[in-house]
């Protein structure tokens, strides 16, 4: 039974059309932002930004924190980065705020709201199919699961909470298994600003930059695949 909760979410057929709407996602905001006056919207936008200073960022991680605090799916709020701060300083915002939201997730659910995670998860199959691992391999388990898609990430983030791994296992694992997607996520945001800009970039530079993403989109499925897949395996094993 609990396997068959992994099987069923993790078949390459469903995991591949999960990630080709990502990529037609993606495809479709360049083209459209490539026809529309986006530089001059970003340009607004991000003298608005500019103008707050350092609260900027600042009230960005905020804002990220307190949504993965209250169960609100980050990945809407990943691009955002990308939109406004540009591929390296969003992918590194990002990094910071979803680890912020998800260790105070985590300090939540194992410290003051036990009961209420409890009634969340109660009957879930797929948290059940690895509840039993995480006690013997702990953060292994926790990487595993960042890196794969089927399980709901601001969830687990509680959920976690409950089991007996260490905080500071759960917390570098979180840190290290969120990478991929994360840089994924802010390169979707980021596109707009590529198509957007400037008339006269080197044409070489915005075809470099799709193929960059286009790698990055390819590793990151292979990885959450590889992942899902042994925990597939792990799950065989325990039933």
């Amino acid at each position: 039974m609990e396997n068959e909760a992994l099987t069923e979410d993790s078949s390459p057929k469903n995991s591949g059309k999960k990630w080709i709407l990502w990529l037609v996602i993606a495809l479709v905001i360049f083209a459209s932002f490539k026809f529309l006056p986006v530089d001059e919207w970003i340009e607004v936008i991000k003298e608005w930004i500019d103008s707050l200073g350092p609260w900027g960022p600042i009230a960005y991680i905020l804002i990220y924190t307190v949504a993965a605090v209250f169960l609100l799916p980050g990945a809407a709020l990943t691009p955002v980065a990308g939109f406004l701060f540009g591929l390296g300083w969003g992918t590194l915002w990002t990094i910071i705020a979803s680890n912020l939201g998800a260790n105070a997730a985590f300090l939540v659910g194992r410290y003051f709201a036990r009961d209420f995670v409890s009634r969340k998860i109660e009957g879930n199959e797929k948290f059940s199919a690895i509840d039993s691992a995480v006690g013997r391999e702990g953060w292994k388990m926790v990487g595993l699961t960042r890196l794969s898609p089927i399980f709901p990430f601001v969830l687990l983030n509680y959920a976690y909470g409950l089991t007996k791994v260490k905080w500071s296992h759960y917390s570098l694992a979180t840190l290290i298994g969120m990478l991929p997607g994360t840089v994924m996520y802010v390169y979707i945001g980021y596109l707009p600003t590529l198509a957007g800009g400037d008339s006269k970039q080197d044409t070489a530079k915005i075809v470099v930059s799709i193929l960059f993403f286009l790698g990055t989109v390819a590793a990151t499925i292979f990885i959450t695949r590889l992942a899902t897949k042994t925990l597939k395996k792990r799950a065989d094993l325990d039933s």
